[in-house]
């Protein structure tokens, strides 16, 4: 379910804080609003550690008013008037006011989140009433503007809508919507709206289950341009249904009235579709079933996961199962056939679900009946990142409602994109999903075109996709896993593939024998042995001390969407694959020059970032250091951290792993001119382990391409 609460948690049953108020929850006037240290610091423009030198040097700095020891609070005023007086703050963004009062709300922020957003669904269908509401007094407006938002809710929603347990409007909050109103005026309402419920999710991340944009884009596609009327009967808040361009009514339900309410208000305030939404558990609780509701074109849905308490025993009978009961391991496969029922004949079902719901043997007799009726069109297996939980391959289901008489399709699409993410366990990034998403939509494309029974069925793609014969997959186990049925392609892609790679690694590995360092010069056998140099040493943290270079720790985390640099990528000499998470603050990002070390391990690796890095926001685990160019060389800062002896002195071992003290790291006190000789030697020994490293991997790469080509039969032996 998109932006549900994790499966651990009781679906129907939302936290305390969380949970949709009821009518006494603004009893009580609203509360100061409070800000963390990590929020001060966005307001003053600074990152976290000012804030923290501010309290340490200043003894007039805010008390903290809540929170804990490690992490305390701040009241709002208190600190906004003590940034304005050091010069640090010359008025409070309108965002952050906006935001402090959700924060802060005493019913919690969904409920301040679902009042801001009924207003502003006022100002935008209705802006006569909210200008007239908004121009009296705080009292008067409370009264004039409740049943004007009532009004709005019932039109768009209709009389039955999840909102009206959010309390009464109380003068105390008026303030509130008159802010959210003018950060419309400047964002819009659907910006405005976006803006509050994305700093909420970002304040609660392990609440809620996110279906990332562009997979919410890539289910939109397969659903098709002809969806008018959709349905997503796990809706959380609404990221499947906002990514449906041209629909017309849009209906959403889920077993939370918080995110029914929230999903609703957003997909309102992003068109003038009509909206039905309803907050009950879909499968106990069916909001929309026929004959009552009208069959929908499309559902779009991500269901929660592996829920045994689905509602077996009790809805053994009911008229959904038209393809077997499920199973009460099997509950995705009761979300299924729930889609099922909701469409009309011809429509189309998009539901993500995780890879064992394709395999697993207690499903065995609904998937058999759903190939041989003709439900089941498409099993897409997506990279292991795309979606929460990230560390499988989930897999999308592509399903129509067959009509009564027409001919079941002969065989099943079957995609495999699990190798199309950007790096190891990343997941698809910026650039991934559009591949992805070519590589599915061209597949569906293809299939489609063919009809039910094609005379020329859509050509397969090793590896990529294969349309299987509904006959070939009636076996014991009907196991759909894409991997099982498309033969991969050959490592090295293909006869011409392979040639290009040999060449590409004949003319690297001419390159390293040109790099190979010289042999150092010999001793003779009848001299004394040449003593070794000693010279002027100092430590990294001395250093650092007197401002010729400056030390940060990388987190992986903050605002934005640069590519993140990690451990693994320092280490394999790679490009940033990571992704970052969010945080209140910027990401450090490093820049040419800046040496990057890992800080477990005991590896001794120190790089040097370059154009193929720079940009990229320094992932946790890494030491970045950032050398002042007058003073040190990078490559001579690199080099010298990289000595094994070096590493042993400054590293503290504990029971699983071997931690450096960057600190501790010693290099030579030298001339800014004799430290680029040493350099230019580290440097050239850098782009001979570069050489070595790509010649390695491209020698993988055409061994293994010539044991698949030689086994498949696309090399032949001689």
């Amino acid at each position: 379910m998109p932006e549900q609460k994790p499966p651990t948690e009781a679906p129907a049953a939302p936290s305390t804080s969380e949970a949709t108020p009821d009518a006494t929850s603004e009893a009580t006037p609203d509360a100061t609003p409070e800000v963390t240290a990590a929020e001060i610091a966005r307001l003053a423009g600074v990152g976290r550690a000012a804030v923290s030198n501010w309290r340490r040097r200043h003894a007039d700095f805010p008390r903290p008013v809540g929170g804990t020891d490690t992490s305390p609070s701040f009241a709002l005023p208190e600190v906004t008037g003590w940034l304005r007086a050091q010069g640090k703050l010359a008025e409070v963004p309108l965002r952050e006011r906006v935001w402090q009062y959700v924060a802060s709300h005493p019913g919690g922020s969904v409920a301040a989140l679902v009042k801001a957003g009924s207003a502003l669904l006022l100002v935008r269908d209705r802006p006569r009433e909210w200008l007239e509401a908004s121009a009296v007094s705080d009292a008067r407006m409370a009264t004039l503007l409740a049943p004007a938002v009532d009004r709005v809710l019932a039109l768009r929603f209709g009389p039955a809508h999840p909102l009206g347990a959010t309390g009464p409007l109380r003068p105390t909050a008026m303030p509130f919507l008159r802010a959210a109103a003018e950060l419309a005026a400047e964002l819009g309402t659907r910006g405005a709206f976006e803006f509050l419920l994305g700093r909420h999710l970002e304040a609660n991340p392990r609440q809620y289950t996110l279906t990332p944009d562009g997979l919410a884009i890539l289910m939109a596609a397969l659903a098709g341009p002809s969806a008018r009327t959709v349905l997503d009967p796990a809706c959380g808040t609404g990221s499947l249904l906002r990514a449906v361009p041209g629909a017309t009514t849009r209906y959403v339900q889920d077993s939370s009235p918080e995110l029914a309410s929230l999903a609703a208000l957003r997909l309102a305030l992003q068109s003038d579709a009509p909206v039905r939404a309803a907050a009950a558990d879909s499968l106990r609780a069916d909001a929309f079933a026929r004959p009552a509701a009208e069959p929908v074109d499309a559902v779009l849905c991500h269901p929660p996961f592996n829920e045994r308490n689905w509602g077996h025993e009790e809805l053994s009978y009911d008229p959904r199962w038209e393809y077997g009961l499920p199973a009460r391991a099997e509950s995705e496969l009761a979300w299924v056939q729930h889609a099922l029922a909701h469409l009309r004949e011809g429509g189309t079902a998009v539901l993500l679900m995780p890879p064992a719901a394709a395999a697993r043997r207690s499903g065995r007799r609904i998937r058999a009946d759903l190939l041989r009726r003709g439900a089941l069109r498409a099993v897409v297996a997506l990279p292991a990142g795309a979606a929460p939980p990230y560390g499988i391959p989930l897999h999308l289901w592509v399903l129509r409602r067959p009509a009564p008489h027409a001919a079941p399709p002969s065989g099943l699409l079957l995609v495999d994109t699990t190798a199309l993410a950007d790096g190891p366990g990343a997941g698809p990034g910026r650039a991934g999903w559009a591949t992805v998403h070519s590589a599915v939509e061209e597949s569906w494309t293809a299939y489609e075109r063919g009809g039910p029974a094609p005379d020329v069925p859509a050509p397969d793609v090793p590896g990529v996709r294969r349309v299987v014969p509904v006959v070939d997959l009636l076996d014991d186990d009907v196991d759909l896993t894409p991997a099982r049925h498309l033969p991969p392609p050959a490592a090295g892609g293909g006869v011409a593939e392979l040639t290009a790679v040999r060449d590409r690694l004949d003319s690297t590995l001419t390159r390293a024998a040109r790099l190979t360092p010289p042999a150092p010069p010999a001793v003779s056998p009848d001299g004394p042995a040449a003593a070794p140099a000693r010279l002027p040493m100092t430590t990294v943290g001395e250093l650092a001390r007197a401002g010729a270079l400056l030390l940060a720790t990388g987190t992986g985390a903050g605002e934005g969407r640069a590519p993140v640099l990690t451990e693994h990528d320092v280490s394999a000499g790679t490009g940033p694959t990571g992704t970052l998470t969010a945080a209140a603050e910027p990401p450090l990002l490093t820049a040419p020059g800046d040496v990057v070390v890992p800080l477990t391990g005991g590896a001794g690796v120190a790089r040097v970032v370059d154009a193929a890095t720079a940009g990229a926001a320094l992932g946790r685990g890494l030491q970045l250091l950032r050398p002042d160019p007058a003073a040190l060389d990078p490559w001579f800062l690199a080099g010298f951290l990289r000595a094994t002896a070096n590493n042993r002195r400054a590293s503290s071992h504990a029971s699983t792993t071997t931690r450096l003290d960057v600190r501790r790291l010693e290099l030579p006190r030298l001339p800014r001119t004799e430290q680029e000789v040493y350099g230019a030697r580290f440097r050239a020994l850098a782009e001979f382990e570069d050489a070595l490293r790509l010649a390695a991997r491209l020698g993988e790469q055409l061994v293994q391409g010539l044991y698949d080509g030689l086994s498949d039969g696309t090399v032949r032996p001689e």
